[in-house]
């Protein structure tokens, strides 16, 4: 298995059960690159392949997304294609996808359309979030926390949300492969 340059005896990774945590910061270089965490660029091989697409996020982030996520996304999409109220959506998110990898010590090239459009200077965020990363410009990620942790956030009620997230622990599963305890 190649990884960003480098040969790996053969891993077996259970994608159903992983899932992306933990974020560090990190500095765009003079050519809009910066380093994906090891960690994070494994949860990102697929068949072999380190390859995933970069794209606009929600909330003003970009986001990373594993080539078989992008092909689920299009297959669903693929049918409300001709639905009038999806078109402003569709043309924005498929305009701005961009399929890439990394290169042999873990640089991702940031295009500077999608660079632009989140307002990223130098300094960012790189955030594991479930099935995707999420690449916020770290003074908007760390004013969004601040705001959160303090409650001020007037959209965000934190303990309101967490419980409301943990209560989807107690909703019967549909996937026969997770189950909570």
């Amino acid at each position: 298995m190649l990884i960003c340059g480098k040969t790996w005896k053969k891993s077996v990774f259970i994608m159903a059960k992983f899932f992306f945590s933990g974020s560090v910061s990190a500095k765009l270089d003079e050519k809009n690159r910066f380093v994906l965490p090891q960690e994070m660029r494994y949860g990102l091989v697929e068949n072999g392949q380190l390859e995933f697409t970069l794209a606009l996020g929600l909330g003003g982030c970009l986001a990373i997304y594993r080539q078989s996520d992008i092909d689920k996304i299009v297959e669903k999409f693929q049918t409300k294609q001709h639905t009038a109220k999806f078109q402003k959506f569709f043309t924005l998110f498929f305009s701005t996808l961009h399929p890439t990898s990394c290169d042999k010590i873990g640089r991702v090239s940031v295009p500077q359309m999608l660079k632009n459009a989140v307002n990223i200077k130098t300094e960012i965020v790189v955030a594991g979030v479930l099935n995707k990363i999420e690449i916020w410009p770290k003074d908007r990620y760390d004013a969004n926390l601040k705001l959160i942790l303090e409650g001020k956030d007037q959209e965000f009620d934190m303990a309101k949300m967490a419980e409301q997230a943990f209560g989807l622990l107690e909703e019967p599963s549909h996937r026969e492969d997770f189950h909570v305890l």
